[in-house]
């Protein structure tokens, strides 16, 4: 017995070694994957960042034109893991950088909020136009309503980002609606996924009456500020000086 104990001894060593062996290459595997997820979030948060940059560059430059701008706000959000994982499980897809990166439009996501709808449109134009912008899908909600009543403009887009040894085109949803759409969707968005509902099909047909009311609000606002627009008197020399002053005033951005 004493002979064989040292060869037992042997071999529950090298077991052990093994077993560290495995599990230090399941790490590794595991933290490869976590720094590939880290470094695509990484990517996505770039593309927010340069498409913020256009958008920020637009309404300033509509402001120096037309002493107005059309943005009201811009808000940015990236996917949280736990939404990109229930939704490649959803969907039935392998849940990789490269599935996710390929079939996923909208981990990066834009929302701009305009002051009337025609605003919508003319910074949509603007943006798209741009020679580094390609667009590769687009839903108008507003032109179609969802039966909801939801309304609002969606792009989905791919930007360049440049990095220190590659350029590398991310996609980026962008949902472009005015102030009182956002408003509506937001409570609806409240509404929708609370957990108990008594008269799902009463609170529906309100959401959807809420919903033409703004955006009648919408069309009655644009139209009031183009006949205003339409009424403004004939501008002295000394108005149209003035009009040119006040563009000095435009901050430029830091």
């Amino acid at each position: 017995m004493e002979e064989n104990k040292p060869s037992l001894e042997l071999d529950l060593f090298e077991d052990n070694v093994a077993m560290q062996n495995t599990i230090m290459a399941h790490a590794n595997e595991l933290l490869d994957t976590l720094l590939d997820f880290k470094e695509l979030m990484f990517y996505y948060s770039s593309a927010i960042r340069e498409i913020r940059t256009k958008l920020e560059i637009l309404d300033t430059e509509f402001e120096l034109k037309y002493q107005r701008n059309p943005i009201s706000s811009i808000q940015s959000r990236l996917k949280s893991q736990v939404s990109i994982m229930e939704k490649m499980n959803r969907k039935g897809w392998e849940i990789t950088c490269e599935n996710i990166e390929e079939k996923l439009n909208d981990i990066a996501g834009i929302r701009v909020i305009c002051s009337y709808v025609d605003d919508i449109y003319r910074i949509a134009d603007a943006l798209i136009s741009q020679d580094d912008i390609e667009l590769i899908g687009k839903k108008d909600y507003i032109a179609n309503p969802k039966p909801s009543g939801y309304r609002s403009l969606h792009l989905i887009v791919s930007v360049p980002v440049y990095f220190t040894q590659s350029v590398k085109r991310v996609k980026a949803e962008i949902q472009i609606r005015t102030i009182a759409m956002d408003f509506w969707a937001s409570l609806e968005h409240q509404i929708k996924y609370k957990k108990q509902i008594n008269d799902p099909q009463s609170i529906a047909s309100q959401l959807k009456t809420c919903a033409d009311v703004i955006s009648y609000t919408d069309v009655m606002m644009q139209n009031i500020r183009k006949q205003l627009d339409d009424e403004q008197p004939e501008q002295s020399e000394l108005d149209k000086i003035y009009e040119k002053l006040k563009k000095f005033d435009v901050p430029l951005g830091e």
